[in-house]
């Protein structure tokens, strides 16, 4: 077991709307790849986590997905190599707009190319190349993870057997783009963006904040909303002007939360990712999505969808599942029952163990 590492590449790394030099990407491995090679199992992340997707000897800290990625667990470490690779763009060790581009010596801020999710997946490749994993057992995402990992299963249709694609989508729905369009906003017009050329320890601040308390709005789902927190008022003396203070404890549950994010994820890196998320589209494979599907190689599929879900609404799993059956040996579409709405694949373990363990 291994803590976080970095393959530094070498040479010029060709995006989709690009190039950068020599990036950086940054991973971390659990459990030991067999003498065929046949058993590496490859995680995309969403937009916000690290690569520390477990704990581990070198790293006990809890990961991301603590309760599905470890020994004896739905993906388990004795009979895979898993291996997560933070998103170039990111800001937790890959390349992104908060590193330093060596042409100029400057970070790159907004001089980093236009993301896109096929270049993330591409990325992943690279690392597969650096540990010498010629093929998958099985690329894993959700969120944007899932999107990244049709990408990369479009991309390279012959290196992985199975995809499992939770709570994700071929292309986002204009709600969606809505969203993170605002969150976008949001950040960008804080004065202290200053253009994207704010100082690391100065960022946009308040920009952040309002745009973490909308993004966990919609992240969870109304029920879940009212049964828990329903209309129960804060404790007196909450932070806030004037008569507009923070009156119910929903409202000083997101202050709590968006408060522990800023300062834990650069502005920049978090506007490039969330604008790959919108820009991509299967269509771009093929012109449209059966075109896109029909250049997919692979023998198993599990996509996970979430009743409860609007941000990617369980109908474009269900799309997705249907779509995929005309290509695929063995297409698996569960339709979860849960209550936490698009983060139910982090929390409701109850409910996504079994189902990814059907694959695993």
């Amino acid at each position: 077991m291994t803590a976080v590492k970095k393959y530094e590449f070498d040479g010029e790394f060709k995006m989709l709307r690009g190039t950068i030099a020599s990036p950086s990407f940054a991973y971390e491995t659990w459990g030991v790849l067999n003498d065929s090679a046949s058993n590496a199992v490859l995680i995309f992340t969403g937009l916000s986590p690290s690569a520390h997707v477990a704990s581990c000897i070198d790293d006990p800290s809890s990961g991301w997905w603590e309760d599905m990625v470890g020994p004896d667990k739905p993906i388990d470490t004795k009979r895979y190599f898993v291996i997560c690779v933070n998103s170039l763009g990111s800001c937790f060790g890959s390349t992104g707009p908060a590193s330093i581009d060596p042409e100029t010596g400057n970070l790159y801020r907004l001089g980093f190319p236009v993301l896109s999710l096929e270049d993330v997946a591409e990325g992943g490749a690279l690392v597969l190349d650096h540990l010498g994993v010629d093929k998958l057992y099985a690329v894993v995402g959700a969120s944007m993870g899932g999107m990244t990992a049709l990408a990369f299963s479009l991309l390279h249709p012959d290196r992985s057997s199975s995809l499992v694609s939770i709570s994700s989508a071929a292309r986002a729905l204009p709600f969606s783009i809505a969203v993170r369009s605002l969150q976008r906003e949001m950040i960008r017009t804080d004065p202290d963006w200053l253009g994207g050329e704010y100082q690391h320890d100065k960022g946009p601040v308040n920009g952040m904040r309002l745009a973490r308390k909308l993004g966990m709005i919609s992240y969870r789902s109304a029920t879940e909303w009212t049964e828990r927190f329903g209309r129960e008022r804060a404790d007196a003396g909450s932070d806030g002007p004037g008569p507009f203070g923070i009156d119910f404890e929903v409202e000083s549950y997101l202050e709590a939360h968006a408060k522990r994010f800023i300062g834990t994820f650069d502005a920049n890196c978090y506007l490039y990712l969330s604008r790959a998320m919108d820009l991509f589209d299967i269509t771009d494979h093929g012109g449209s999505l059966h075109g896109g599907l029909a250049r997919l190689r692979l023998d198993r599929v599990l996509i996970i969808g979430v009743e409860t879900d609007f941000l990617f609404p369980v109908e474009q799993q269900q799309e997705l599942a249907t779509g995929l059956k005309e290509y695929v040996p063995e297409v698996d579409f569960r339709r979860l029952d849960s209550r936490q709405g698009h983060d139910s694949f982090l929390v409701d373990m109850d409910r996504f163990r079994p189902a990814i363990a059907s694959l695993f």
